[in-house]
């Protein structure tokens, strides 16, 4: 990791740094932050000489070697100052919230409106709202574009910034072009690498954040982070993980629940985590105990699924969604909960 004694190199700077670097058989990765740019050396960074010749820059202040598999996303690294904002919010500084129903039906838009309206009464940062669905089953609903255009109507009424999981290159440039701020990538697709370097290529230049779904079977933490990291080397670091149960099942739960990775990933990694408790458990009924259980563990928020009228919706609602009011119940214990820890470390 090439670290400037200035905020931005010139391009005749970048340009003879990489110079430097390709003689030894590597590439420069430029990782703009919020205040200054940093520059990855993608490639074998340890190399003596070319350490030598790089700190002999004048504009260099130093060269930091950090052998991992995910060295962008490491704890050491200099991205560690980095700050995820969504909705001008900064994510760690508070309990951040993501609400709102699992799947948008077009042909009722006024339920995810209200909905919408009524996940930001009880405190949700973002609406968050599938547009397009994964099905196991192919004469399920798979989802329709139409409802991308009523969950960022939902977004205009609300201010609320929107998150929607896109599952292939024509998902994400619809959501790109109608101003998607979050981009979800779903456990079905956590590991699937070509559509992470997609999306890495297309938000590259943007101030779009990334929610990354924990895969179903995914096993080490190691490999969580990894998943994030071919996102944030193409020069976007915008990436939230969240974790959201994984298989085997455990009986009575639709997944593992898995909020205690937690403290694993933030020892590994700088990103913020976001813990989707609603997928993880699968029932209305449980989702406040596990809500609790994330924030106990130190995650830095929440991601729920929530509905005015559980009952009429489509997708997992009917059985995982909460209603505003519970939302609401959560939100308040879970700052209480956060401020309590808060207290306990200092």
């Amino acid at each position: 990791m090439i670290i400037p004694n200035v905020n931005v190199l010139s391009d005749g700077q970048l340009k003879e740094v990489t110079d430097i670097v390709a003689a030894f058989g590597c590439k420069v990765m430029v990782i703009n932050g919020q205040e200054r740019s940093i520059y990855a050396i993608v490639g074998d960074e340890r190399n003596d000489d070319m350490v030598t010749k790089l700190e002999g820059l004048a504009y260099i202040d130093r060269v930091d070697r950090i052998q991992s598999p995910h060295k962008l996303m490491d704890v050491r690294a200099t991205l560690s100052t980095h700050r995820v904002k969504l909705g001008g919010v900064e994510l760690g500084r508070e309990p951040f919230f993501f609400a709102g129903p699992c799947t948008i039906d077009p042909k009722n838009p006024n339920v995810t409106i209200e909905t919408a309206h009524a996940v930001k009464e009880a405190g949700a940062h973002v609406l968050r709202g599938g547009v397009w669905k994964p099905r196991s089953n192919p004469y399920s609903y798979q989802g329709d574009a139409k409802a991308l255009l009523v969950l960022m109507e939902a977004s205009r009424q609300t201010g609320l910034p929107v998150d929607t999981e896109v599952m292939d290159e024509e998902h994400l440039r619809l959501a790109l072009a109608e101003g998607v701020h979050c981009l979800q990538v779903g456990a079905r697709n956590s590991l699937n690498y070509a559509l992470l370097r997609q999306i890495g290529q297309a938000i590259a230049d943007r101030d779009t954040c990334v929610l990354l779904k924990r895969g179903l079977h995914m096993g080490p933490a190691q490999e969580f982070i990894a998943a994030a990291e071919y996102i944030v080397q193409l020069g976007n670091p915008n990436v939230i993980l969240c974790p959201r149960g994984t298989q085997p099942a455990l009986d009575g739960y639709r997944n593992h629940p898995d909020e205690s990775i937690v403290p694993l990933l933030k020892e590994r990694t700088w990103a913020p985590v976001v813990v989707d408790p609603s997928h993880a458990v699968g029932k209305a009924t449980y989702v406040p105990a596990a809500a609790l259980a994330a924030i106990a563990y130190g995650a830095d928020g929440l991601c729920i699924e929530c509905n005015v009228h559980p009952s009429q919706g489509i997708g997992d609602d009917p059985k995982q969604a909460v209603t505003p009011e519970v939302l609401k119940q959560i939100i308040f214990q879970a700052r209480e909960l956060w401020r309590i820890r808060r207290s306990e470390k200092s």
